[in-house]
């Protein structure tokens, strides 16, 4: 039984302040480096851009926060290293690049060979997926800082400036293309445990409407779109691209401006997300701004494109809607919108 509205402010995190706190962090970040190799300034962009002339290299960086505490709660470690560089390599892609090198930190409050060996078996696995090598990484043993574990990293791509994918070319008219996420993926994970303390469920425990444990659904990795989304990219024009992460439906905003992202035929959430948002009692708005709710990732492109990125995607991808006349995005549908991000 729901013990009440639930946010993802009340559970602790709440967005607004966090992007108070970026704000007043990037405020002060104005030096830019003399040379040849410069930043590409672009907001709202999904990873960091340095211009190498003709070539572009891209950095991103991301944690697997509180997940961290389910793997913990069952002592499955084997799939956070995938989440790690999931979250990475998908915004590597958000611009057309292809993810070449990964660095992973660990910190941690005492050494634990048996723990750092499943994330390494989750990292190995990760790699193999999203095509990329694992050149480095380090481990900190941080017990007066660290309670547990933290597990992060960052994504070094590559691509050639002429495909460079910035969301200025979006034009009304586009076709969106939703690609199914995998569950939970790795945001909102607070909310999410939020919820299940206040009705007493357990990581253990069995809930209607999953097939095995709630624990086990919240560690489902997040899905890997490397492969796919490159394929379409080479294929057909795309226009812009939105890793469906922190912020959930929100990240569509960060595209162009003056532009109304429609979502009219959303992908239908996992069971996870209906039994989260029953349980907790929360609202479709907090549910789509807060998680993916079935939809990891966007594709923007022209619709004479459609039917060949259809063909690559294959069941992996349906369109979910189309860019229109106004601001901001939002599901007609569900009342749903949101003019920032």
């Amino acid at each position: 039984m729901k013990e009440k509205e639930w946010t993802y402010a009340k559970a602790g995190v709440d967005i607004d302040q966090k992007s108070l706190a970026i704000s007043a962090l990037v405020g002060h970040l104005k030096y830019r480096r003399s040379g040849t190799v410069r930043m590409i300034d672009l907001p709202g962009q999904f990873t960091g851009l340095m211009d190498l002339g003709d070539r572009v290299l891209t950095l991103a960086t991301d944690g697997v926060g509180t997940k961290l505490l389910v793997a913990e709660a069952l002592g499955k470690w084997d799939t956070v290293g995938i989440d790690c560089m999931a979250m990475n390599v998908n915004d590597t892609i958000c611009v057309g690049a292809e993810p070449i090198a990964f660095v992973d930190y660990i910190a941690l409050d005492k050494p634990n060979d048996k723990i750092t060996e499943q994330i390494g078996v989750g990292l190995n696995k990760a790699s193999e997926l999203a095509n990329v090598d694992l050149v480095g990484g380090e481990i900190a043993v941080l017990p007066e800082m660290v309670n547990g574990i933290d597990l992060s990293g960052t994504a070094l791509g590559m691509l050639d400036r002429k495909d460079m994918v910035t969301g200025q070319d979006i034009m009304e008219g586009d076709a969106i293309i939703g690609l199914r996420s995998s569950g939970i993926h790795s945001n909102g994970m607070t909310l999410a445990r939020k919820v299940l303390q206040s009705a007493g469920i357990s990581f253990k425990d069995e809930v209607d409407g999953l097939d095995q444990p709630i624990g086990l659904e919240l560690l489902t990795p997040t899905e890997i779109y490397v492969r796919d989304v490159l394929r379409v990219v080479k294929a057909v024009k795309v226009t812009g691209m939105v890793d469906v992460t922190g912020g959930g439906l929100k990240n569509f905003v960060r595209l162009k401006k003056g532009l109304q992202y429609s979502i009219t035929d959303p992908i239908e959430p996992q069971p996870i997300f209906k039994v989260i948002q029953k349980m907790g009692g929360v609202t479709d708005l907090e549910m789509y701004k807060t998680f993916n709710m079935g939809m990891g990732y966007g594709i923007v492109l022209p619709r004479e494109g459609v039917e060949e990125a259809l063909s690559i995607l294959g069941e992996k991808g349906q369109v979910v809607g189309r860019v229109i006349k106004g601001s901001g995005c939002g599901i007609p549908s569900l009342k749903v919108h949101y003019d920032t991000y």
